[in-house]
This record gives C-alpha cells, structure tokens and sequence, in this order.
C-alpha cells in the first residue's frame, strides 16, 4: 500500500506525527509512506528511515492560487491508496480531496467529515499513561489497523554519525573543562502566550547555575538576541559566567544535533522539548497556563517532567476557558513563580546534572 500522512504547523506536531509513520511501516514494511510538511519543520524528518518521501508545503502554496493547484495535481498523480489527514485544516482537506485514496481519514469535525471515508473523534481528557497528542494521533490508524494493536508511542529524531562527531567536537570547545556536563536552556517560547517571564526565567536559571557545576547554552536564533540578552541581563554574574551566550546553532537542524550532546534541556514548553524528548535527553519543562499539560506530558517517563501553574494554584483557572486564559495570560504568568517549583528542579539537577 501506499501512504500519505499529512501534518503542517509547529515542529512538535509534525515530529509527534511521525509515530504514525513508524507505525505504519511496522505493520506494513513493504508499504510506501510519504510525508507532508512546512518547510521550516523539514530537519527533525531527516534521515527518518519510517519515511519514503519528504513532500514540502511551501509558503507559495499557501500565497498562491496557482501554485497550489499545482500542488494538488501532484498529490492525484502520486495514486495514494491511504490518507492519514493529521493537520485536519482546509489546506489539508484539499489535499485529501484531490488525492483520490480509497481510505480518507482524519479526525471528526462535522463541517469536513464528508470529505473522508473515516473520521475519529478526539480524545479531550489527559491520561498520565500517554501525551494526548500521542493518542490522538495513534487513533488516526484505528480505521486500518483496527483497535488491539500495540502501537510504538515515542517520536524520534534520527542523526547521522558524522553529524553526532561533529556536534560532539563543537560541544568540547564550549566546556570549561574536560567532562564538563551541558544544559540548555530554552529560554523563549514560540510566542508571548508561552514565554516564562524574563526574570522569573533569570532565577531559574540562577538555580541552575547555583547547584550545578554545568556550562549553559541558550536556545535562541540571531533575530532574539535582545530577548536573549534581557533575560541573560537579569542573572546573576556569578550565573553570567557559565553561560555561553554567544554559541548557538545557525540552523534547526544543527541545533537537534548540538542538543543531542546536552545532558538536559530545562525551560519552556515548546518544539525544543519535544526534539529533547525524541534525542533521550532529559527535560525539565514549564508550561505556560494557556497549554493543556496533559496534551504533551505524561508522567510514566521520569526523566521528562513538567511544571504548570495549575499544579499549584487550580483555583486561579475556576471558571476559565481558553479565550479567558489567553486574555489573562501575564497576570497568570505573574502568579508562577519560580519558588513554586524550585525543589522540584533541584531534583532533577541533582539526577541529571550533577558530576
């Protein structure tokens, strides 16, 4: 059989979405699986042995009529037998359409399930067993491989060895001495609505600094230096002087393969996360109080945990619905200090990053 799944957006969706993938190719390992993606989520596919072909949505599909008409008339040529829709928006719902696959499947709205031979209702209440992410995307397979299956439930990201040596020598020439351990710090989220504050963020990472002994890399690109530098602004010099503020990967996937030498990933929620997750390396999340923790954190893997404000203070979300959380989103922000979970962080730096 032939496959096509379709995931667009963020990174952590389309890295989560590869599951389906891995899952397919498990149990059909003749079968051929092609994968559709926003050219900026491109590097955490690479090298993916679970997909045949990379087919990337660029930004000209989106801007222009004509380009994308040409797009979909490739996706009819391609003769799928079987559409996985994971992104479940009109772009994808196009490209479900014109694909022409016997099975069309995706998650159930009601103004789009004509367009698909099967829909599967979303799960919307977290388990601590599996992300609901996860779920929900293992779900999208229930139509072909029915409901008993064992599935494998862990995205991964897969690195050459020449990348791995490569990053690995990089990584020795930041370290103040020989077998110095590595943290990065991801110190911004993919907007406001999932940024810890900069000073509450100082003080995390001036917690690190203060019971570790490690050398800290921020997560940041060129055009958030002055975020960047805020928050490195606001640490201690004692803290300033373990952070390597200037070393940072000029690229996604350079910034994967420098990741995989880190000993741990603390900060907020978001992609670099989830790319942590997929290398093994141990994380240390805040989430931000407009995220759903249960969607992407579970508590069954010990070396990956997760703070949220309403862990702590549930009675400041009585009543509110996502519009309200977002609308308040600084005053809840203000109210997740640090101190609510220091012990906490300090347990996970006496694990993974003490010598």
């Amino acid at each position: 059989m032939k496959f096509l799944v379709i995931q667009q957006k963020m990174i952590g969706d389309v890295l989560t979405s590869t599951i389906i993938c891995e899952n397919l190719r498990h149990l059909y390992p003749d079968g051929e699986i092609h994968f559709i993606a926003n050219e900026s989520t491109l590097p955490v596919l690479q090298n993916n042995p679970d997909i045949d072909k990379i087919i990337t949505f660029k930004n000209e599909h989106r801007t222009n009529k004509r380009a994308l008409y040409r797009f979909l008339k490739k996706i009819k040529k391609e003769r799928y037998d079987a559409v996985i829709d994971a992104y479940g928006k009109l772009e994808s719902n196009l490209m479900t359409y014109f694909s022409g696959a016997k099975y069309k499947i995706s998650h159930h709205k009601w103004y789009t399930q004509w367009l698909y031979t099967d829909t599967v209702e979303e799960n919307l209440h977290p388990n601590k067993s599996l992300p609901l992410a996860v779920e929900n995307r293992l779900q999208l397979l229930n139509p072909l491989l029915g409901h008993k299956n064992q599935f494998q439930t862990r995205p991964k990201i897969y690195l050459s060895q020449s990348e791995v040596d490569s990053a690995s020598t990089k990584i020795d020439r930041v370290r103040t001495y020989r077998g110095q351990k590595i943290v990065m710090i991801s110190i911004l989220g993919s907007s406001n609505l999932k940024t810890y504050p900069a000073e509450y963020m100082a003080k995390v990472i001036d917690t690190i600094a203060d019971n570790t002994r490690v050398r800290l890399l921020f997560n940041y690109i060129p055009s958030q230096e002055k975020e960047a530098r805020t928050i490195f602004d606001k640490c201690k010099p004692t803290t300033r002087e373990k952070v390597a503020f200037d070393f940072y990967a000029p690229s996604l996937r350079d910034f994967i393969v420098l990741l995989s030498q880190c000993n741990a990933l603390i900060g907020n929620e978001g992609g670099a996360v989830n790319m942590a997750k997929a290398l093994n390396v141990p994380t240390f999340c805040i989430f931000s109080p407009f995220i759903i923790k249960g969607a992407w954190h579970n508590e069954t893997g010990k070396e990956h945990h997760g703070e949220h404000l309403k862990d702590y203070r549930p009675e400041l979300f009585t009543g509110l619905n996502k519009k309200d959380i977002k609308e308040n989103i600084a005053t809840l922000y203000q109210a997740f200090e640090p101190d609510l979970f220091k012990i906490n962080l300090v347990d996970f730096l006496d694990t993974y990053c003490k010598e």
